[in-house]
């Protein structure tokens, strides 16, 4: 045998080694090929917002992926109120239908996680945990990974996407956006109709009443305890202060109000308002990759951060297709997905995971995205402020209701 044959033998068997120790590395254990064998051939009722077409696409890709890959059929039933899905799940409960549930999979976080904690309707703590993708989660870095408004999420849903209140703004018009609200105040004073907000209980509209809440509480601390309703009126009066000085400058006098987000951001578009904002960091770039914005959008965060929070999936009590759901699940926390899941030309959502202790080659596909110029670094996205106790959610929209909703 020559010396160069031998060599190359040689190269050949450690190439093969290191292949195999790989493939060992990453092969199942023994109760994830049985979540994996048992998910074959199930059918997942995954009951998620529809009205985004970004999103919508996504979770369409995601479900080709699992069906060829795994076997599991995932169907996105499109839904516009989570609440809604929650209280399905209570009534197949009240009447005593433990299986075979219609909702075997449900995006959720907030108000929602916590009433379905509270009247035990999610499948029992710690699966999030055993998925195999949980390794990657950057929970050292996002406790709200495992802090869910407050409420300990225990294993009863995993994380899929980082949320965080960004502005936006079409420099061509607006150079220096206003960067606290008092600016913001002003602004809307001095240009009447160039802003506003979606109508509470939509979720946009209710964070806005919760950033400006958490930025003007007395003692934020009260905040993050259920409500006290005694103390609700003390505690929210500056919000309002600053809602009736602010509601009549708005687009159409505050007499009426966008339908959610993607209203918002046509008008934004449409020159109708020189200022919107979105629950994603990356939806201005997204919004530009798809021809939605025009290129001179940027995004900005006041100063003293905004709020932020982890959005999930969680399993009800009764799923019809508990193995099919956590496969789902854990193909969501991938790095193919999550990487895919960020970059603007498909959604623009920010990861949950920990990209700099991925292996290599996962690593490399977020290094590689380029996230465009609207995107916000790291440090430009300021501060995360803490969300409420889900119990103001429907305080605030009430308060709000009774206060603006009859104009």
């Amino acid at each position: 045998m020559s010396r160069l044959l031998a060599v190359s033998l040689g190269l050949l068997a450690t190439f093969l080694a290191s292949v195999a120790a790989v493939a060992q590395n990453n092969a199942p254990t023994a109760e994830w090929q049985a979540t994996l064998d048992a998910a074959r051939g199930q059918t997942v009722y995954f009951h998620a917002w529809g009205g985004e077409p970004r999103i919508n696409a996504f979770i369409g890709w995601a479900s080709r992926e699992v069906e060829r890959d795994y076997g599991v059929r995932v169907v996105h039933v499109k839904v516009s109120d989570t609440a809604s899905v929650v209280s399905q799940v209570l009534t197949e409960k009240s009447v005593g239908k433990d299986s075979g549930g219609a909702v075997d999979l449900i995006w959720i976080n907030g108000e929602n996680f916590a009433s379905m904690k509270e009247n035990g309707l999610l499948a029992a703590p710690g699966w999030a945990q055993t998925l195999p993708n949980w390794q990657y989660v950057d929970v050292e870095n996002m406790p709200t990974v495992a802090i869910d408004f407050t409420v300990p999420t225990d294993g009863q849903e995993s994380p899929w996407g980082m949320a965080k209140l960004v502005f936006m703004h079409d420099s061509a018009r607006l150079q220096t956006p206003p960067t606290t609200l008092e600016e913001l105040l002003a602004f809307a004073q001095a240009n009447p109709g160039r802003f506003t907000y979606p109508q509470p209980p939509n979720f946009h509209g209710t964070t806005f009443l919760k950033q400006i809440l958490a930025s003007t509480a007395p003692d934020p601390a009260l905040l993050s305890r259920p409500v006290d309703e005694t103390a609700f009126a003390t505690v929210t009066a500056p919000l309002f202060a600053y809602l009736d000085a602010l509601n009549p400058v708005l687009w159409h006098q505050g007499k009426a109000f966008p339908k959610d987000a993607a209203h918002m951001r046509r008008l934004l578009a449409d020159g109708e308002l020189d200022i919107a904002f979105s629950f994603n960091p990356g939806d201005a770039a997204a919004a530009i990759a798809s021809g939605e914005l025009p290129p001179t959008v940027r995004s900005f965060v006041p100063d003293g951060g905004t709020i932020g929070n982890t959005h999930f999936v969680a399993i009800p009590f009764n799923s019809s297709a508990q193995e099919g759901a956590q496969v789902f699940a854990n193909f969501l926390l991938s790095p193919m997905a999550q990487s895919r899941k960020r970059d603007p030309e498909f959604w623009g959502d920010p990861t949950v995971l920990n990209v700099a202790s991925l292996p290599e080659s996962d690593r490399a596909l977020f290094e590689a995205q380029n996230l465009g110029p609207a995107a916000l670094s790291p440090q430009d996205l300021g501060p995360v402020l803490p969300e409420p106790h889900p119990s103001w959610v429907s305080a605030l929209e009430d308060a709000w209701s009774a206060r603006y909703g009859s104009r």
